[in-house]
């Protein structure tokens, strides 16, 4: 289980390559979340930094455990080729829509309707382990584009706006997520 404390040029085309990762958060206190994430919303930017894209859902878990505790972890594993484990470990710092730096960060990705936060990933830690136990599983299609992203282009700005104050302003533990600076 090799340790290091930046990417390496396989590591990134890897991390490039996936078609899905996992993302885990947690508070000091409350429940762990570890989601499945996808779509065209990860980006390399260097080998000590990742910028994640994140869309909109029915939480908003990662936000509240960032602000209560700054850690991440996010893991990749090869559904196809070789087998592969890899883990990164890191903080993030959270960006919104209403944030100055909102436009730069998310100038390398495409327009998708319901994007929510960018996290600003900075590693400390990288591991690999052997993956032989992940199971082959080849890509068939992306739900995003059937499913999620037609959801909250049909809602509008507006309407997601709505969605987000009902179901995204608090973590299941009640941490406030900062997605809107106005306290409502």
């Amino acid at each position: 289980m090799p340790v290091g404390t930046k990417l390496n040029g396989t590591l990134r085309r890897f991390i490039e390559s996936q078609k899905v990762f996992f993302v885990a958060t947690a508070a000091a206190d409350g429940r762990v979340n570890l989601s499945p994430k996808g779509a065209d919303t990860l980006r390399v930017i260097d080998d000590s930094h990742l910028r994640w894209l994140n869309l909109s859902g029915s939480g908003n878990e990662t936000a509240g455990h960032i602000a209560q505790l700054n850690r991440i972890t996010m893991m990749f594993c090869a559904f196809e080729g070789d087998a592969l484990i890899l883990r990164v470990y890191g903080t993030a710092k959270v960006i919104h829509p209403r944030d100055p730096s909102w436009h730069d960060s998310t100038a390398n990705f495409p327009a998708l309707a319901g994007s929510r936060q960018v996290f600003e990933i900075t590693i400390d830690t990288v591991q690999t382990s052997c993956g032989t136990g992940v199971p082959y599983m080849p890509f068939q299609a992306d739900r995003s584009e059937t499913e999620l992203l037609p959801y909250y282009e049909e809602m509008g700005p507006d309407g997601v706006e709505a969605y987000w104050r009902k179901k995204n302003m608090v973590t299941i533990d009640g941490f406030d997520t900062g997605l809107f600076d106005d306290g409502d």
